[in-house]
């Protein structure tokens, strides 16, 4: 199935990550570890603040994965695009309170014959400072 995407395209978003969207994160997720949670905690830690989930890190790509399925559909695509999962994740480097994210998805390998493609991910800070890396399988579901 053609996804109309080519290697080599790209998709970024920004965010600043805020103390409250951390709160917010741990009560949706449920993961109040004091880590995340309790600044006197956090501050006898090796990262001596509260630092970002990770998974709350790694939902900005989820952004970045969407601009690139509503990219295939408005060119065209017959199927739906939806993930197909995300492999080797790595985080490295805490995101605290009050930095600027970038998540950036480029396209390396598109298989129409499949309807896939797969992307590199990476997650960088206000000073470029990589804070995640990893890879997202994108295909195509035929339509019904």
């Amino acid at each position: 199935m053609k996804t109309w995407l080519e290697a080599g395209e790209a998709a970024e978003y920004m965010r600043t990550i805020g103390a409250e969207d951390i709160a917010a994160f741990a009560r949706i997720s449920g993961d109040d570890d004091p880590v995340h949670t309790d600044p006197d905690f956090a501050a006898r830690t090796a990262f001596g603040r509260c630092i970002a989930h990770g998974a709350l890190v790694m939902g900005l790509l989820s952004t970045t994965a969407s601009m690139m399925s509503r990219r295939s559909v408005a060119r065209g695509a017959a199927g739906t695009p939806v993930s197909a999962g995300y492999d080797r994740i790595r985080f490295t480097r805490p995101v605290f309170a009050g930095e600027t994210l970038t998540a950036r998805y480029v396209i390396e390998e598109v298989d129409d014959a499949r309807g896939r493609t797969r992307a590199r991910l990476e997650v960088v800070n206000q000073d470029g400072e990589t804070c995640l890396v990893g890879t997202h399988i994108l295909a195509w579901v035929a339509p019904a």
